[in-house]
């Protein structure tokens, strides 16, 4: 090796010096710059469009306007699959791109779907409203406030909450603010159809005359010699009293419209989707931080803004903080910090007992010094402290002690044989830098299929791989350019004696020459360990992602698709009344007719339904979330029987929602319900499912109004100007607007309660004829009931009906699939063509980011393979290291079934990061063999040293490795990643020094002979 570069930075010492301390300064202002978050960001690929058919039948709808926009938007790039609901007159389609989709292309697709949509509108029916586009479907709104005002109205709490929401738009790194609950106010004009019959009154006129008075046009102006003067008419209406005022002449006489109709303000009228905090009615804010922001710094400027509003609020407005994610992420920030400070001390620790002060210390002072470069390249990447790279850093802080502790071992070694420490560290580098290089990159490729695995989940934990391979790379060079000047300042040769192997490096030495003497059984027991471990994999329980660490506990309530959003809003009472007497509970919100807003990035978010609502709980600590849910859903169970509802911790990696979704498919609705029930009846009959339900089923009853169209033309009637009276009757329109401040405040014209809510009613409804008399209803049609479905899914074109259920307590989703997996296909047997079952929920994202790694797999093996052979450049030595690699699995299961962990995607990406580990170690030792034979050493005693000499790095790495995991072996989410490392990576040591030894020596038929020579079936280097 020509250049080395130990002996540059010994003999520019200021220099590297210099290197040491602005490194040092840099770190520390990077740690200080670096973005706080809950969780890595990732682009939630999903886009929502929406139209409105209003009078149309829900056959109408999915015919002409859901088909005729799902076959434009099947034809959009990269797509995965869409998925729509459709309702009478209403369309709603989900765009869901692919997970291997690039976050920086999405941007370009949403372009091309509204651009495509848009050639395609005039293909719609006429009358169509829309279509809609929501591109921003993953925005995430991490701070809400809930204002809730006693004696005040709900309008004058609005103002005052949109005044809040100007003054906060205004703090920094705040992208947007939404409003929830809040009402629009309207002016109703209610009249009695009997009554304007009477007096002969057109209610298409009356309509005619209150737009005519209120519409806005330009009446000229009058430019003068001197000035210009603008003519206003006056007209307008400016509030109700204005729509009271109104007078139109019938019959010759003069009408006042109160005289005729009574006119209030009240409420949208069915409402908006509400929102209460604690039970009590509430408006709130969402906030939404702009991309690349520090949430914890948007916390404390909004919260100083919030001080002083509240100030500013007047007795009786209340603003409570329903959702604090700064408050969240600097809980967990602390939590992580202070588990990679107690792993940094627990290394530290280990160094210094382990190898003595002197040397301890060089290998402590590397830490710091590695993490110091580690946090600008992280800013440089755009790498923020979440919850994945706080735990990559840990994952890498106990990587990066083995480079610094090789070479100290190596510079120790040689100043006990006479160097001088100018000499030993410059030998160390010429012996270890490019197998400690080579070991760096090939444990960095054990991270390429979390790096580069095409998927939502590989996109969650893809800064594992950007921080580990920053820290196994920068620990190279610390190692290399630091750590010989720390040890030149520090190291000190050992006394007289202090060399000679003390009692556990003698038994040491006696079991790796034993391993080596019995070679075959030692392979053939290792071999029976592997076989075992491979047939115990079905044992160890399977996970996608485990449950969030947050106290939040989300109560769905899903009543009969065709009830009203004043029942769902009676239930969430009953539900309030539930949560407040609960000793359990913190706080609260609840969200009527609507999911709760994305406060958390996870969440599977519940578009606005009028029969869906939405509780958002949390408890006052784990414990009592535990002990809430378990009543929630005991309780739900006895008092919300006709309620399909469930009870869930908030979930980590993508959103899923229900965990067990079967989804079943086909051209007739009638055929795919059918073998719907016959799926439910097989799933619910598993003891490890639980509230089997439907995302839909049952139809619901319509009223048909039949026209004798015969009658109806006789009397000057179509059946558009009797859909027109009942609209305007029924349900009421918007016939003009006051504006009010900043509102516009729809006034309708609609008939009283007592004539609307009644089918008896309606028969006679007065309908008027173009002469000027009118008819009853009944005179030219009948009322009937009749029965459709309120609500109709498909997946890809196709009627979809998904089976869902949760998992009982202490089952996880994978294992219950499996278990239902035989009852499934012979369901799926009996199936006639184009009908089909496939599963969905925590199994299918998990097979779909499984397979993302997967794919990427022949990538990390091929570039393992190429470094292998780069450093080793034998095919002989590459198959010994190979056959090592695997044996890992031995320790990983024998540890997730001891500790009862599952096997989910993070432990997998553990399992793959623990191979190049186990490479890196077999590498050096058998660079260490071949170190030992070129110098003259017989085979068989090379094999015996190198073993010695490597046991000491490879087991105090092993060691440190173990115990700098053991701060976040006890947590949900890398407890399991832990775990698998952990007893993996101790199996693969003790592989590693007996192992690989006894393999060594049989596949090259090295002998021992009498003397302590041996008979070697190779040459060096071969």
């Amino acid at each position: 090796m020509n250049f080395n570069l130990s002996k540059w930075a010994l003999d520019h010492r200021s220099l590297v010096v210099y290197l040491m301390i602005a490194s040092v300064i840099l770190g520390v202002i990077s740690y200080t710059r670096l973005g706080r978050d809950e969780d890595p960001a990732f682009v939630i690929k999903t886009m929502v469009v929406r139209a409105a058919w209003p009078g149309a039948t829900i056959d109408d709808t999915l015919n002409q306007v859901t088909e005729r926009l799902e076959r434009t938007l099947q034809e959009t790039p990269s797509l995965d699959f869409v998925r729509s609901f459709t309702s009478p007159g209403v369309t709603t389609i989900f765009v869901n791109l692919k997970g291997e989709t690039s976050a920086k292309d999405v941007p370009d697709i949403w372009y091309h779907v509204r651009k495509s949509i848009g050639d395609m509108r005039a293909t719609l029916p006429a009358g169509v409203v829309g279509p809609g586009f929501d591109d921003e479907f993953g925005d995430t709104f991490g701070i809400i406030y809930g204002f809730t005002a006693d004696g005040f109205t709900h309008r004058e709490l609005r103002d005052y909450v949109e005044d809040v929401r100007s003054r906060l738009l205004q703090v920094p790194d705040v992208a947007k603010i939404e409003i929830l609950g809040a009402q629009d106010e309207t002016i109703f004009v209610e009249f009695s159809t009997e009554q304007l019959a009477g007096l002969g009154i057109d209610r298409n006129a009356l309509v005619a005359v209150l737009r005519a008075q209120n519409v806005i046009t330009p009446a000229g102006e009058i430019q003068t010699g001197a000035e210009k003067l603008i003519l206003r008419v006056s007209g307008t209406f400016q509030s109700e009293q204005d729509v009271r005022n109104v007078s139109f002449v019938t019959g010759g006489r003069m009408v006042r419209l109160s005289d005729i109709a009574q006119i209030r303000r009240g409420y949208s009228d069915p409402p908006r989707p509400l929102f209460r905090v604690n039970g009590k009615p509430a408006i709130g804010l969402a906030l939404a931080m702009r991309e690349g922001g520090d949430v914890l710094t948007l916390g404390r400027n909004v919260a100083a803004t919030m001080q002083e509003v509240v100030a500013d609020l007047p007795v009786g407005i209340d603003a409570n903080l329903v959702a604090d994610q700064p408050h969240v992420v600097d809980h967990a920030i602390t939590e992580f910090t202070d588990s990679l400070w107690q792993a940094i001390v627990i290394i530290m620790i280990v160094s210094i007992v382990s190898l003595g002060f002197r040397a301890g210390a060089v290998v402590a002072l590397s830490i710091p010094l590695t993490l110091a470069i580690t946090f600008p390249l992280m800013e440089m990447f755009g790498v923020d402290l979440q919850r994945i790279s706080l735990g990559a850093l840990i994952i890498a802080l106990t990587l990066l002690v083995d480079d610094a502790m090789t070479m100290v071992d190596v510079m120790s070694t040689r100043l006990a044989l006479g160097d001088s420490k100018e000499k030993s560290a410059t030998f160390a580098y010429t012996s270890v830098a490019m197998p400690m290089l080579t070991g760096s990159f090939i444990t960095a490729a054990g991270f390429v299929p979390v790096g580069f695995a095409r998927s939502s989940a590989g996109e969650y934990t893809f800064s594992i791989f950007v921080v580990v391979s920053i820290a196994l790379i920068g620990s190279w060079f610390i190692a290399v350019l630091f750590g010989p000047l720390l040890g030149v300042w520090l190291l000190a040769a050992p006394k007289a004696g202090a060399t000679k192997p003390g009692l556990l490096m003698r038994g040491f030495r006696a079991l790796v020459v034993g391993a080596m003497r019995a070679r075959w059984l030692t392979i053939g027991v290792t071999l029976a360990c592997g076989v075992a471990a491979v047939m115990a994999v079905p044992l160890v329980q399977r996970q996608f992602f485990p449950p969030s660490d947050r106290p939040e506990l989300l109560v769905d309530l899903r009543l009969a698709q065709n009830a009203s959003i004043y029942a769902t809003d009676d239930l969430t009472k009953r539900l309030d009344d539930l949560l407040a007497h609960d000793p359990d509970v913190a706080q609260w919100s609840t969200n009527v007719g609507r999911g709760a807003i994305r406060f958390y990035l996870p969440l599977a978010v519940e578009l606005p339904n009028d029969f869906f609502a939405q509780a958002v709980v949390i408890a006052k600590d784990l414990g009592a979330r535990e002990r809430l849910q378990n009543r929630l859903e005991a309780a739900l169970a006895e008092k919300f029987p006709d309620t399909v509802s469930r009870v869930s911790p908030l979930g980590l990696g993508p959103p899923v929602g229900w965990p067990m979704q079967y989804r079943v498919s086909g051209p007739d609705i009638n055929q795919v319900r059918d073998i719907a029930l016959q799926l439910a009846q097989a799933v619910a009959s598993n003891a490890g499912t639980r509230d089997v339900n439907y995302d839909w089923m049952e139809p619901a009853r319509t009223v048909r109004v039949r026209i004798d169209q015969e009658q109806a033309r006789l009397l000057g009637l179509s059946s558009e100007a009797i859909a027109g009276a009942l609209t305007g009757v029924v349900t009421g329109a918007p016939v003009t607007q006051v504006r009010d401040d900043i509102y516009l405040v729809n006034v309708v014209a609609r008939a009283t309660d007592e004539q609307r809510l009644s089918l008896s009613t309606l028969r006679n409804l007065q309908v008027l004829l173009p002469n000027g008399r009118t008819v009853p209803l009944s005179q030219v049609a009948t009322l009937e009931f009749a029965q459709e479905y309120p609500l109709i899914w498909r997946r890809d074109r196709t009627n979809t009906l998904t089976v869902q259920a949760d998992v009982a307590h202490g089952q996880l989703p994978e294992a219950v699939a499996e278990a239902l997996a035989p009852a499934v296909a012979g369901i799926r047997a009996t199936l006639p063509p184009s009908y089909r079952i496939e599963i969905g929920g925590t199994v299918e994202e998990s097979q779909k980011s499984q397979a993302s790694v997967v794919a990427v797999l022949p990538v990390m093996l091929f570039l393992m393979i190429t470094l292998l052979m780069m450093q080793l450049q034998s095919f002989s030595r590459l198959f010994l290291v190979l056959g090592v690699v695997p044996l890992g699995l031995i320790g990983v299961i024998g540890a997730l079934l001891a500790f009862h962990r599952p096997l989910g995607f993070v432990a997998i990406l553990g399992i793959l990061a623990l191979l190049g580990m186990v490479a890196r170690n077999a590498v050096i030792l058998i660079e260490q063999i071949e170190i030992e034979r070129r110098e003259g050493k017989p085979a068989w005693d090379a094999v015996v040293e190198a073993s010695l000499s490597r046991c000491r790095p490879i087991v105090l790495t092993a060691i440190s490795t173990v115990l700098g995991l053991i701060p976040i072996a006890v947590t949900i989410f890398w407890g399991p990643m832990a775990i698998a490392i952990m007893g993996g990576l101790l199996v693969a040591t003790v592989l590693t020094l007996l192992f690989l030894p006894a393999l060594y020596v049989a596949w090259f038929g090295i002998r021992e002979t009498a003397a302590g020579g041996n008979i070697a079936a190779h040459a060096p280097g071969t």
